[in-house]
């Protein structure tokens, strides 16, 4: 307990004046003459002890109102726990800052950071003199204490939104562990925010619980600058056809778009840079969003020619957050992959399936299938130079020789894609498949033909993380993998690289690579007739999920979802460049339309870009009109934009046992820190005391003077 008038205190010395005037002033007992003095002696007794009592409470009153007053004038006050002080005693203070870009969000024509930025400069007037201060963003960075305020002043004026801000919880651990450094007893930590729940994500509390164990006593005050209820239309993830498309194909791209508050009608278009980087509208869609049922918005570009193509999406109109109405993207467009699919006689029969799934006949009439399939019996396989074809295909292949094996694994390791689908043919000599050239390519030795007649085992991905299953995930538990059993496959010796499993937990699509190239092993073949005692039902029924896989696995092989143009801000892009490519450096030119050289790594054939910190397209360019034209896109994540608000329970459990407070005002602020300071001041509750003595006092005394 501590004092603001600690001299006052000496007028508890006048709880002497009552009981000196009620010694000078009490009563005398009266004598009478009375027959009955037995009685009246009785009588005299009984009345002197009810007086004596009326005395004393009368005198503990008058007591009770002269001590609570000398009390409430010395101003005490109750600090709960930590080290006492006063509102004059310098502190060591962090402020932390969400610069996060949900803090641009405007509300009464003031952004949230900028609402931030005002109490942070106020807050930094109020601190006392020689205190240490650190002012932290949620950029990358570590803190330091500058030397005075006018320094911490500066750092608050040119605070700016970030495109990857960190979460709060590492930035205040951070600012913690500056704040543990300093000598001061008194340690302050401020945190301005918005409250929203992207700020604090779950998973990242761990460093902030073991800091605030490590610092003890320290002051917490979260500063709520957010909007209890924020209205505002967004888009989310942008999720394009590919990324690297075959120039026949449309482009088709989806996107959600939700809101926040009032809902209402939007329209969202789709803007093609041109040759002079200008949007141009392509597509346009307006759809009626209400809060908490986003709805899915799809646009689509054809006759895209080759070469790399860059765009935007756009909600149109203005809402509160600017940062979440625009979406950006990059796509190339290549010709059409030559594959070469190589089988036994008859080859189109057995490449049927597979011919179609790629390439369907009638987008063959239309010049629009992505793929340009060969057919090829495998005893001619060595008359095709493999140098011209995008991936290759080997149907349930027969014994192939070991030239041909070698002829293949170079292939692959030179860049090339290979798919061997396991079958039937395979059973005519294993020892082929076995050799140690065939073996450098497939995931395994070939041990034996499971049979399962019962038709119980079929495929099922057990996850979806590989490019070739990214087109089921949104579609687990509705695609009818049971509906196409497999009845025989082959069991693999100690294989490696599983992609895709059977029910029966066996591999079914396995991964090897070698050099620059990829080899896709499936188990069993997709190339069966079903009427002649089929090793499966793949291809017939509902064939559709075979046609995906086979389409996926070939897309993959060929390069087209390997490739990664769209990234994150803070993302490290990189980008594959030809090994024959003459250019030793590149100009990169940023959506601010700042221009860096940059350096491949020629030993890999990569070009690595780490400053990505802004959303919009990025390019990149050698040799002039003639050379090399390429690009990639940067958005913000879906975490930096959201301004749902967070659970008051879940900030109550990332400070754990740490006690914090909160405030929204400056008089909030002042409060709090006051209490923080020198405790919560009990003068307010001593005077209430001090009226309620005083009333009972005259209340006692009226009844006592009375007669």
């Amino acid at each position: 307990m501590t004092f603001v008038n600690v001299s006052l205190l000496a007028g508890t010395a006048l709880v002497a004046l009552p009981i000196v005037l009620h010694l000078i002033m009490r009563q005398r007992p009266k004598r009478f003459e009375f027959p009955a003095l037995r009685f009246v002696q009785k009588r005299h007794d009984s009345n002197r002890r009810r007086l004596r009592l009326r005395h004393l409470l009368l005198l503990l009153l008058r007591a009770a109102a002269i001590l609570l007053l000398a009390l409430a004038l010395a101003r005490p006050s109750i600090h709960f726990g930590g080290m006492l002080g006063s509102q004059e005693q310098p502190v060591a203070a962090a402020l932390v800052f969400d610069t996060a870009p949900r803090m641009e969000y405007r509300h009464g024509n003031e952004s949230r950071l900028e609402v931030a930025r005002d109490l942070g400069k106020w807050l930094l007037s109020r601190l006392p003199e020689q205190s240490e201060i650190a002012v932290l963003d949620t950029r990358l960075g570590r803190a330091t204490f500058p030397i005075d305020h006018g320094l911490a002043r500066q750092r608050i004026d040119r605070l700016a939104s970030v495109a990857n801000s960190q979460p709060l919880p590492g930035v205040i651990a951070e600012a913690l562990s500056a704040i543990e450094k300093s000598k001061l007893p008194n340690k302050e930590l401020y945190i301005f925010t918005d409250l929203s729940r992207g700020g604090w994500p779950a998973g990242t509390t761990a460093r902030l619980q073991s800091q605030l164990a490590k610092v003890g006593d320290v002051g917490i005050y979260i500063v709520d600058v957010g909007t209890e209820k924020p209205s505002n239309f967004a888009l989310g993830d942008v999720r394009l056809s590919g990324q690297i498309l075959s120039a026949r194909s449309p482009l088709v791209i989806d996107a959600e778009l939700s809101c926040l508050g009032a809902g209402g009608r939007r329209s969202v278009e789709l803007q093609l840079l041109d040759r002079d980087s200008q949007p141009q509208t392509a597509d346009s869609q307006t759809v009626a969003v209400e809060p908490g049922r986003p709805q899915t918005v799809r646009l689509v570009k054809g006759g895209l020619g080759p070469g790399t193509h860059q765009g935007l999406l756009r909600i149109m109109g203005r809402d509160g957050l600017e940062a979440d109405d625009t979406r950006y993207f990059t796509v190339e467009m290549t010709p059409a992959w030559r594959i070469l699919l190589v089988a036994p006689k008859p080859a189109e029969r057995y490449a049927l399936f597979l011919r179609e799934s790629l390439a369907p006949s009638e987008y063959r009439k239309r010049g629009e299938a992505w793929f340009d399939c060969d057919i090829v019996d495998i005893d001619r396989l060595a008359d095709r130079d493999l140098d011209d074809y995008a991936a290759v295909c080997l149907l349930d292949p027969t014994p192939i020789p070991e030239g041909m094996w070698k002829a293949l694994g170079d292939y692959v390791a030179g860049g090339g894609g290979l798919a061997v689908f396991l079958g039937r043919n395979a059973n005519r000599s294993v020892e082929s498949f076995n050799g140690p050239t065939a073996q450098e390519l497939l995931p395994g030795k070939l041990l034996r033909q499971a049979r399962t007649p019962d038709g119980d085992v079929y495929l099922a991905p057990q996850n979806f993380d590989h490019p070739i299953l990214s087109e089921f995930r949104e579609g687990v538990g509705v695609t009818p993998w049971e509906a196409c059993p497999v009845f025989r496959y082959w069991e693999l010796d100690d294989p490696v690289g599983t992609i895709l499993s059977y029910r029966d937990r066996r591999p079914a699509v396995l991964q090897r690579t070698l050099g620059g190239g990829h080899v896709l092993t499936m188990t069993t073949p997709i190339s069966d007739d079903p009427n002649r005692d089929p090793w499966n039902l793949l291809t017939s029924g509902q064939s559709w999920p075979t046609m995906i896989l086979s389409v996926q696995m070939v897309s993959y092989l060929v390069g087209s979802s390997q490739q990664q143009l769209n990234y994150f801000a803070g993302q490290e892009a990189v980008l594959q460049i030809a090994p024959e490519s003459p250019y030793r450096s590149y100009l990169l030119t940023a959506p601010d339309n700042l221009r860096i050289k940059v350096s491949p790594d020629l030993k890999q054939h990569i070009l690595r870009i780490g400053s990505t910190d802004w959303p919009g397209n990025y390019r990149i360019r050698a040799g002039g009109d003639g050379g090399v034209s390429r690009g990639f896109s940067v958005n913000l994540s879906p975490r930096q934009t959201q301004l749902e608000r967070i659970d008051p329970q879940q900030l109550t459990d990332t400070f754990g046992e740490t006690p914090f407070r909160m405030a929204r005002s400056r008089d909030e602020i002042e409060i709090g820190v006051r209490r923080g300071r020198v405790g919560r001041e009990l003068f307010p509750m001593l005077i209430l005391a001090v009226a309620i003595v005083l009333g009972l006092e005259s209340l006692v005394a009226n009844r006592f003077y009375r007669g």
